[in-house]
């Protein structure tokens, strides 16, 4: 990978606004957003905004993804259900460090553009399906952790089933990124900043 100092500045930016984790940081690194945008939108990519990917969707901004991916406290054996896969940014992101990352998608145009560019870096631990994401993914569950790369009102009872013993999960509800904890069979719940997402939407698309 070239020296890009675009990226690096990126990296240094999320590091002195409180992203702690190192290895997040090398993983946004080793998967750089630019690549998972329109090659017109190039010159924004490490710009602290979101973008514009097909379907009417986004790619998070750089400081939004950070969060989400610190707070689950990925380690080499955790299990990942991502809701919302978009670009594939941050699975590819999330792959880095994590064992296997499953994701559902509701845009099949989304699915196939995310695997490609997913393959192109050689990553081979995301597998990524076509759904409605309110469902999760009960044939792979339960998980270790669990992000919504979208917000929701309330996570949906079906996703908050498939966490698993001493699971995290992460989400922006009702404007808040917000860290769901389960422990055996009791539930805790911990609210942080402010934070904002697209609304999660319901089916999968058929045309798209």
């Amino acid at each position: 990978m070239s020296f890009d100092p675009r990226l690096v500045d990126m990296v240094m930016r999320l590091r002195s606004r409180g992203i702690s984790d190192a290895s997040t940081l090398r993983a946004m690194e080793l998967v750089p957003r630019k690549r998972f945008i329109a090659a017109e939108l190039s010159e924004r990519a490490y710009e602290e905004i979101a973008l514009p990917i097909a379907c009417g969707q986004q790619v998070s901004a750089p400081m939004t993804t950070a969060l989400l991916v610190q707070m689950l406290a990925l380690t080499d054996r955790s299990k990942v259900l991502e809701i919302g896969s978009g670009s594939g940014w941050m699975s590819g992101v999330m792959a880095q460090r994590a064992r296997r990352v499953y994701a559902v998608e509701r845009y099949v145009g989304l699915v196939e553009a995310a695997e490609d560019r997913l393959r192109e870096f050689g990553i081979h631990n995301v597998e990524i399906r076509h759904g409605d994401g309110r469902y999760g993914w009960a044939g792979q569950a339960p998980f270790d952790r669990i992000v919504l790369g979208c917000a929701v009102r309330a996570v949906p009872q079906k996703v908050l089933d498939q966490l698993g013993p001493n699971g995290r999960l992460v989400a922006v509800v009702d404007g808040t990124l917000t860290l769901i904890e389960r422990a055996r069979k009791h539930l805790t719940e911990k609210e942080f900043v402010p934070l904002a997402l697209p609304m999660i939407e319901a089916g999968k698309s058929k045309t798209l």
